[in-house]
């Protein structure tokens, strides 16, 4: 219904560009893991352990300068995102999702600790894939299974996998969509 009601701007140029930046953001984040993966088996200084006496300003914690730290925020913030649309899109928490002016306060109440756990495990996450090197001032990098290289390599390897097989199934139905859409209308 939003589809049908939305203006023909952004049906042909909003919807696409949005779909062309989730893709280039999730293929950015895959290669950043397959690259932090290669780091993993090359380096032992790649692991995700805390950095001791760097001080926040005098080392960067991107190779690439401000634009790494940009591109960092950015798929920090899009693992958020995607995150907590996975979270509630699994068929276990669908029920928890909040209707408007009629969501009871038990459901409120685990809405909110659903979010705190999910943007307190956000760090962590985005530390282990190899994301960013940073602490958030949190020192989340002193748990000791970060120091664990098949932990964090299988981890790595999980997040690169399913990414991956969830962005071709997704854009190959997408394409089969299409297809049999442009062939069954001109036969």
């Amino acid at each position: 219904e939003l589809r049908h009601r939305a203006s023909p701007w952004q049906r042909n140029l909003g919807y696409p560009l949005a779909m062309l930046g989730l893709l280039a953001l999730t293929g950015i984040s895959v290669l950043i893991v397959c690259f932090h993966v290669l780091e993993l088996l090359l380096d032992d200084a790649a692991m995700p352990r805390g950095i001791q006496d760097a001080s926040l300003g005098q080392v960067s914690f991107s190779i690439f300068g401000s634009f790494g730290a940009a591109l960092q925020v950015v798929l920090i913030f899009y693992l958020m995102v995607s995150s907590v649309v996975g979270f509630y899109s699994s068929p276990l928490f669908t029920r928890l999702l909040p209707e408007r002016q009629d969501t009871p306060l038990t459901k409120i109440i685990g809405n909110c600790v659903s979010l705190l756990v999910l943007s307190s495990a956000l760090p962590v996450f985005s530390r282990t894939l190899g994301i960013t090197r940073f602490d958030l001032l949190g020192d989340f990098g002193r748990f000791n299974w970060l120091g664990n290289f098949y932990i964090v390599f299988l981890y790595n390897m999980g997040f690169a996998a399913l990414t991956t097989l969830c962005l071709v199934k997704r854009v190959s139905w997408a394409v089969q969509a299409e297809l049999i859409r442009a062939f069954g209308e001109g036969g």
